[in-house]
Order: structure tokens, then sequence, then C-alpha cells
């Protein structure tokens, strides 16, 4: 069964507010202070093959595609948005302080029975829990603990073996992982890993314990507040009573250059980015995690 696709064995840990914000190390993080010195080339835009706009009954999400992590699941989310799949879709199962999820065919139907049971006619996809990360990929490190980097792909926050086990291996990389801060966007599945297919979901909150076991491909950039201000369930399986509803889903580079949505992020290259995560880990000292790092935004 696909259903409750998803994250089942952390359903009832998620309902308990107190329980996830343990997990997820600490209460919600304060916002961000302003970084000094932001000057035009602190920022970058989002190509527009890689960004997702998702148009919902309380407004538009924003989401940043990660084709160098997960690149079957990435070409999967905009095939089905080219072909109109995820329009008028609900976000059927939504839990406070951790996800929201949608993408599942059967919500637009009126028998709740079924929904999170449904899926794309398209074949699985293997997991991409994991992806190999080198030199030539961007990263910027944020933080060195022991035996492993925490850095940043574009907008996604990412964990990785260390750059210097890049020469001990055959192919000149590691292993590197996207890490479940809030907006980070996975995909859904069933109790196989090789089990996703259409339905994704989209983090409220912070929730590592997922990671390397969901499919990341995304991040929002614009829209966490629209995320968390849907409608949630209450019972364990955090089915919605009266859920919102994705209106229209669609790759940015396919609207016509007057309507499409622009976006920039702050590029983790510029030295207005250092600036902030100096700030944020002065004020959080010995809390600080790469989830308190907010990458400011502005749609153009």
């Amino acid at each position: 069964m696909r259903s409750r696709l998803v994250l089942g064995a952390v359903c009832a840990l998620a309902l308990n507010g107190a329980a996830l914000a343990q997990d997820a190390g600490g209460e919600t993080p304060p916002p961000p202070p302003e970084a000094p010195g932001v000057t035009p080339d602190s920022w970058r835009e989002v190509p527009a093959e890689n960004l997702l706009v998702i148009d919902t009954s309380r407004g538009r999400i924003l989401v940043e595609m990660a084709p160098q992590v997960a690149p079957a699941h990435v070409e999967r989310v905009r095939r089905l948005a080219r072909e109109g799949f995820y329009d008028n879709q609900r976000f059927h199962r939504v839990i406070d302080w951790f996800m929201a999820q949608t993408g599942d065919p059967l919500s637009r139907g009126s028998d709740r029975t079924l929904w999170g049971e449904g899926q794309s006619a398209y074949p699985d996809l293997a997991a991409e829990f994991t992806f190999r990360r080198g030199a030539d990929m961007g990263f910027t490190a944020v933080a060195r603990p022991m035996g492993s980097v925490l850095g940043f792909m574009d907008s996604l926050p990412v964990i990785s073996q260390p750059d210097e086990l890049m020469s001990q291996t055959g192919d000149n990389r590691v292993h590197g992982w996207g890490t479940y801060c809030p907006g980070v966007a996975g995909m859904a599945r069933g109790d196989a890993n090789d089990s996703a297919n259409s339905q994704f979901f989209i983090m409220r909150q912070a929730y590592p314990s997922l990671d390397k076991r969901y499919t990341v491909w995304g991040r929002a950039v614009v829209g966490l507040d629209v995320v968390r201000a849907f409608n949630f369930g209450t019972d364990p399986s955090g089915a919605v009573a009266e859920p919102d509803v994705m209106t229209r889903v669609r790759v940015a580079s396919d609207i016509a250059e007057a309507e499409r949505p622009r976006v920039r992020v702050m590029s983790t290259s510029s030295q207005a980015f250092h600036d902030l995560v100096d700030q944020i880990r002065a004020a959080r000292g010995a809390d600080f995690s790469i989830c308190d790092i907010d990458l400011p935004a502005e749609v153009l």
C-alpha cells in the first residue's frame, strides 16, 4: 500500500511539538539578523529551468530544484508539472511542526479514504538519498564538525564527507546529502526505498532524522510562510479535514517571459553570506545549526 506514503514511522512523533523541537535541535530559531555589506554581487538569480512555481489557495511558493543532488526526481517533478498533473491537488496530509504533503491525484476526489494512495502512471523512482559531491559542484562550507562538513549548494543545506577524502576515492568525490531544514522539499515513498513516484512534501520545520531516508530534491526559497499557513491535521495520520490546494504548478521556464516570476537568493559565495553566517553563529553559540541559516531571497 502506498499510503500514508511517507513518514509513517515518524508521524506520531511529529504530532508532539516538544519532541520534534528537541529532535531538530531546539526551539524555532529567531529570525536571522540582517547581513551588513549587501551589494549587488551578493545575489544570484535562480535559473528558470530549476524554479518550480506552486500557486496555492494560500499564496505562491517558489521552489529551487536541485538536479545536481537528485536528477531523476527533479526530472519527474518537472515532467509532471508540465503535464498539469499537480494542478488542483490537495495538501492532503499536513502535520504541524513537521511537513505538508501533496502530489496524490486521488486527492482531487471526494473519497478521503483514498487520499495518500495515488501516484502517476510512470514507474517508481530509484532512491537518490545521497549523491557524489565533487570539488566542482559549488559547495560552500559553514561548519566542520568532526568527520563531516556542513554547507550549501545554491539554496540547499547539505551535509557531506570532508573534502580531504576526495583524494582517496576512485572518482575524486565524496558522499553528500540534503538535510531536512525548513522549506526543504522531499519525495514521499512507501515502505520500499525505491518507491517514490509523484507525492512530495515540504518541511514546515526542521526534522534531520529524515536525512538519507527520503530523497531531497529542492527547497522553497520563497513561500515558507505559505507552507506554514496550511490547514493541518490533528490525528496521527496528519489527514486534513479542509485541505489547501495547489491551484497550478509550473516550471518557470515554461511561463511567458512577461509573466514569469524571477527570484534572486543571496549567493553563498558572497561576503554578505559569510557575514550573515558569522552573525548567526555568534547569536546561537553552541546551539548553532545549519538550519538556523535562512537565505535572504526576493522576487524581482
